[in-house]
């Protein structure tokens, strides 16, 4: 809803240029209550699609199926640098498109980011690749590496964890291409022949540091804050939880690539319960996971000789060869540089230069790239560095899906090549195919639960009920199902009882419903669990006035303008509420006869009205104002500014009408009367207006005519059938 339905940089009457300096939900990126989320890339696409096909959803799936498709493309592309033309590369690469976990990325609008983010990563990764081949023999090496950098930082504005492929390129450039050991890693980059191995990490570290150093000073130099809800474990006091349960939410990211059965739309508030002491169970599944991450990272990245295996061959000291490639062993890579040299053809009497094809790395090699895919890209999301605004968030496993879908076929590749009976070999050949399958399934029912609204919020219940019965609150209430949306209410406060958006959902619901004293209680308890809400003000205020208790309707909206929007997650509808705070305590002071009073309200309401809040009725009652001081010129200006604003707002043609009858343009004036009536023929109010007008210029017939349609449309309300009597008569 913020990113794309009312954020204001997707419209065409916004310079596209506010999207470079505005964060992914529209509010300014130095603002205190900014989300820090600067996505330019991804907003601009937001916008392209607006322009196009306006809020008609069917474009924005489309143009998100096609960026997973084109990153499935790419991942799988890479996939044959490191397992060749094979069966290999084709299972990491249905294992990448069919992953349940990558549904709420695409089925999700606001998952393109991830998407997007994902395929420049590619792009940059096989930019790096292409540098790598090319460097000791080629000028356009360099080349290579600067579209390395740009695509980095392509990748970064779409999504922030995008700069992390500069690390991962820098992982395969020397454990890959140059399959180096980590004791080896420092000798080699000593050495004179590998000063363009030297050069090229860092020139990616410099590319890193400028990104990295630019992002922070355009966000500010300050990290975003957070509510409690969304990153509970963040907010709590003590350091041991904060520790358990940081270190604990990796493993439960690993177990959602594993085994994605239970997802979820939202994983805040209590969807992970806190881990408050060493006792713990889920401490276990901790200590499991940085033990087998570490031990698989440590065997990886020491390296081991003997019988090892490359693309389903079992190979000795890489003399054997797989697939068409050669495999290295531990001695091939002491010389510390695979040589990419020209090799030079007599063809038809031609000298020909080709670069040499790149043999295929070792399985340790895959492993350790393969990792630095799954871990690196997911280290923003750790809390590490700093807070983030969620406790798990599926989407954000888009990218290091890739890295899991690797270690996978990797892993598939080894028990292949070491089971020895045929039988066996087969049956790791389709148990990962069944796997595929599994998560080709899962990945169509989960896009079920993504049809629509009511069924996503259903779905979540299981994982956070207080978030998913509140949200499922909204949709029944939208459908006219207020019992069930009350109830839906109720539910979510049950588990969460302090939730200020949920009070006030209830308030409004029950407001709606003329139980005002129940809703003043529900506003009351929205306002004492987040004192800066101002909507629950407004709706506060509107139901004193109405209940005419006008010094503590006065009060409350004074109260409520007085909020600054410092801090506030939703800066732009804090400002909105505010406005119309200022224009009910402006008509407040108009109904009291202060029209001095509400002129002085009014334009301050003016002063602190938001680009995408409706001026018309705030216009309209200036208009008002002026003309019951008989300032009839001002008054005029600003019925004319409430058209301009909205040519079709029906109070503003009636006071409009009146003021032109009172300066004597009567034909004038007829056009805008009949013209209410025209956009509205069901407005009682409307003919009443006419009947009045037509009563003074002595069309009595006429005047009756109107008076009696008026009464017939509107026989509840006192004025009109007062007035369709007295003009009868």
């Amino acid at each position: 809803s913020r990113a794309i339905k009312t954020n204001q940089d997707l419209l065409p009457e916004t310079p596209w240029t506010h999207i470079f300096y505005n964060d992914f939900w529209g509010t300014l990126l130095t603002h205190s209550g900014s989300h820090k989320s600067y996505r330019p890339l991804c907003t601009l696409s937001f916008r392209i699609n607006h322009a196009l096909g306006g809020m008609d959803p069917w474009g924005y799936h489309l143009v998100n199926v096609l960026l997973h498709a084109a990153v499935t493309g790419l991942f799988t592309n890479f996939s044959r640098i490191l397992f060749g033309d094979g069966y290999w590369t084709l299972i990491a690469g249905l294992l990448f498109a069919s992953h349940p976990i990558h549904t709420e990325a695409v089925a999700g609008i606001v998952g393109r980011a991830d998407v997007g983010a994902c395929l420049f990563f590619l792009l940059s990764l096989m930019c790096y690749v292409k540098h790598c081949s090319t460097r000791s023999s080629s000028a356009r090496a360099w080349g290579w590496i600067l579209a390395t950098g740009l695509c980095a930082g392509c990748s970064m504005l779409w999504k922030e964890q995008g700069v992390t492929v500069l690390a991962v390129s820098a992982v395969y450039d020397i454990f890959v291409f140059h399959g180096l050991r980590m004791h080896q890693i420092v000798p080699a980059l000593c050495k004179r022949k590998n000063l363009s191995l030297f050069f090229s990490i860092a020139l990616l570290t410099s590319w890193g540091t400028a990104l990295l150093g630019i992002r922070l000073y355009w966000m500010g130099n300050k990290p975003p804050s957070f509510s409690n809800s969304d990153n509970p474990a963040a907010d709590s006091d003590s350091f041991l939880t904060r520790t358990l349960t940081f270190f604990y939410l990796p493993t439960k990211n690993l177990w959602l690539l594993l085994c994605p059965d239970t997802l979820s739309f939202d994983w805040s508030m209590d969807a992970v319960p806190l881990l408050k002491a060493v006792g713990d169970w889920r401490n276990l599944h901790t200590v499991a996971f940085y033990a087998g991450l570490l031990l698989l990272a440590y065997s990886s990245l020491k390296g081991s000789g003997g019988e090892r295996e490359c693309n389903g061959k079992a190979v000795m000291n890489g003399k054997q060869n797989a697939n068409g490639h050669s495999c290295h062993s531990e001695t091939d890579y002491k010389t510390s540089e695979v040589k990419s040299s020209l090799s030079s053809k007599e063809e038809n009497g031609v000298k020909k230069h080709g670069v040499q094809k790149l043999p295929l790395p070792s399985t340790e090699n895959i492993v350790v790239l393969s990792l630095s895919l799954l871990v690196v890209p997911f280290v923003p999301a750790t809390n590490l560095f700093f807070y983030v605004g969620f406790v798990i968030a599926e989407r954000v496993l888009y990218v290091p899906s890739m890295g899991f879908c690797l270690l996978v076929t990797v892993g598939v590749r080894a028990l292949y090549v070491k089971a020895q009976k045929r039988f066996l070999k087969n049956l790791v050949f389709c148990s990962t195919a069944a796997l595929i399958v599994f998560y080709g399934l899962k990945t169509v029912v989960r896009n079920g639960d993504w049809q629509n609204e009511e069924m996503l919020y259903r779905s979540g219940i299981k994982v956070n009920p207080a978030k998913a019965w509140g949200n499922l609150g909204n949709v029944l209430k939208s459908q006219s199902k207020i019992l069930e949306a009350e109830s839906a209410y109720r539910n979510a406060l049950y588990y969460r009882s302090n939730m200020a958006d949920m009070l006030y959902n209830l308030g409004l619901l029950l407001q709606e419903n003329s139980r005002f004293s129940e809703a003043l209680h529900y506003y009351k308890l929205a306002i004492g669990s987040r004192p800066t809400l101002a909507s629950a003000y407004l709706n506060t205020g509107i139901i004193l006035m109405n209940q005419g208790k006008t010094e503590e309707a006065r009060r409350t909206f004074l109260k409520c303008s007085e909020i600054p929007d410092e801090n506030l997650k939703d800066p732009h509808a804090h400002k909105s509420s505010v406005t119309s705070c200022l224009y009910n305590l402006g008509k407040l002071f108009h109904e009291q006869g202060h029209y001095e009073d509400a002129l002085m309200v009014y334009k301050e309401a003016i002063q602190k009205m938001p680009r995408q809040f409706a001026p018309q009725s705030l216009y309209n009652m200036m208009g008002e104002a002026y003309m019951r001081m008989s300032r009839l010129p001002e008054a005029e200006h600003w019925y004319v500014e409430s058209l301009r604003s909205k040519s079709d707002h029906i109070p503003a043609h009636l006071t409009y009408g009146k003021l032109l009858a009172l300066t004597g343009r009567k034909s004038e004036a007829e056009k805008y009367f009949v013209k209410a009536i025209q956009l509205d023929p069901t407005k009682g109010n409307c003919y009443m207006h006419y009947g009045k007008f037509l009563l003074e210029e002595s069309r009595l017939i006429e005047a009756a005519e109107m008076a009696k349609k008026a009464a017939e449309l509107d026989n509840t309300e006192f004025d009109v059938v007062f007035n369709a009597a007295h003009m009868l008569r």
